[in-house]
């Protein structure tokens, strides 16, 4: 599969804008917990999405999650509509082929790498791995977009032959 340069800038830009999209997504359910039980909200989403109730994972999630405070609740689903954000102005900047969302995308995502690392040393799994993997490509490959691409002030008009 061959990807322009436009068409792969397009990928990443989608990549950014479905996180962000996820992101929302689960701001909205965060933000539900502060006004009604948790408990009985979570026991309600495990239902939903077909979990197994019995599962001692879904049970300490549960219990984790009823001892936190109502403000601390309200605090991270701000923070994930503030993470949104970050996506969504990557995604946007980078799908209107923006030379501010390269720098912008290579120094954001650049900085959380380190965190994403750390966390797959303390709990290794397969997404996060993909995830990390993902991210060191885009950065990887914005930073030699950005090193090789001369911007418009860099760029010399060749002087005309007679």
């Amino acid at each position: 599969m061959h990807f322009s340069e436009t068409g792969l800038l397009r990928l990443i830009a989608v990549f950014k804008l479905i996180k962000a999209g996820l992101l929302v997504l689960a701001g909205i359910g965060i933000l539900k917990l502060v006004h009604v039980d948790p408990a009985i909200e979570l026991d309600r989403w495990v239902a939903k999405l077909g979990l197994d109730p019995g599962s001692r994972l879904i049970n300490h999630t549960i219990q984790r999650v009823t001892n936190i405070p109502p403000h601390r609740i309200r605090e991270f689903g701000i923070g994930t509509f503030l993470y949104a954000g970050l996506f969504l102005t990557e995604g946007i900047g980078l799908w209107l082929g923006k030379r501010w969302a390269e720098w912008f995308t290579v120094i954001a995502t650049g900085s959380l790498i380190p965190i994403e690392a750390y966390e797959i040393y303390r709990r290794p799994s397969a997404v996060k791995f993909l995830v990390l993997i993902l991210n060191v490509a885009i950065v990887g490959y914005l930073a030699y977009r950005i090193a090789r691409k001369p911007t418009a002030s860099e760029k010399q008009v060749a002087p005309a032959r007679f």
